[in-house]
């Protein structure tokens, strides 16, 4: 996505969420001194195949996950949005590529850094503190922030963290990419809030609204980068992406 593009996008989100631009714009400053430490990753060390399968934390990520088992998945990057990865990890599938802000199951994503999985690791107003706990002791780490990119922390567009894994994936060059497990309804699972103690439950206010626009910034890809996107998840339909089934 262009950026100026991006940043007309992300001036909407401020004002719908009442976000503090400065407060990101911190939070960016933090991740990026602690890359330069640690050592931060640039885009082109990441790999990505021609097609990928990026999987959100949405209600229907376990059927979607058995019905993507038919496939041979070292042809395909397969990245994870956050919660996603646990998801994964139950059913022994260790994601390529994890896009978090660090509120999903840390165990698990640890875990599967450690397992070889890179980290795209996101600055945003609220996460300055799990930024200092878990950046310098995780490995394979990019930065990336949604407002002004600085020299290890890019800004390749997108909101949550499924809609930007998409985003990641079109800009490390993927042609065909699959989504999964990212449904955009009422509904939310124990992978994306790791705190309930049911399998699911009604979505909140906020992330009702933060879905609305999660599922905007997927059609807009759809309308507007080249790309196919194909779609395997359960939930609402999705203008210029394919709905398709592996089984």
């Amino acid at each position: 996505m262009n950026l100026a593009i991006w940043l007309s996008w992300y001036e909407d989100l401020l004002e719908d969420f009442g976000f503090s631009r400065s407060q990101d714009e911190e939070s960016a400053q933090l991740l990026e001194k602690l890359l330069e430490f640690y050592g931060g990753l640039k885009p082109k060390d990441i790999p990505m195949q021609r097609e990928a399968i990026v999987f959100g934390a949405g209600p229907s990520i376990k059927s979607n996950i058995k019905e993507i088992k038919s496939l041979n998945l070292s042809e395909y990057t397969l990245i994870s949005a956050d919660g996603a990865t646990t998801a994964l990890l139950e059913e022994y599938i260790v994601p390529d590529i994890i896009v978090t802000d660090l509120d999903g199951d840390m165990k698990d994503i640890i875990c599967a850094n450690h397992e070889g999985a890179f980290l795209v690791i996101h600055a945003h107003g609220d996460n300055m503190e799990k930024l200092k706990e878990f950046v310098p002791r995780l490995n394979r780490v990019m930065g990336t922030t949604q407002s002004t990119p600085l020299t290890h922390v890019y800004n390749f567009g997108g909101f949550t963290d499924g809609d930007r894994a998409l985003f990641l994936a079109v800009e490390l060059g993927a042609e065909y990419i699959t989504l999964a497990g990212m449904d955009f309804g009422k509904e939310v699972t124990r992978y994306s809030r790791p705190a309930m103690k049911e399998p699911k439950g009604q979505a909140d206010e906020i992330k009702e609204l933060k879905l609305k626009h999660a599922k905007k910034l997927v059609e807009w890809v759809a309308k507007n980068e080249e790309v196919t996107l194909l779609n395997i998840s359960h939930g609402e339909k999705l203008e210029g992406v394919l709905a398709v089934r592996f089984k």
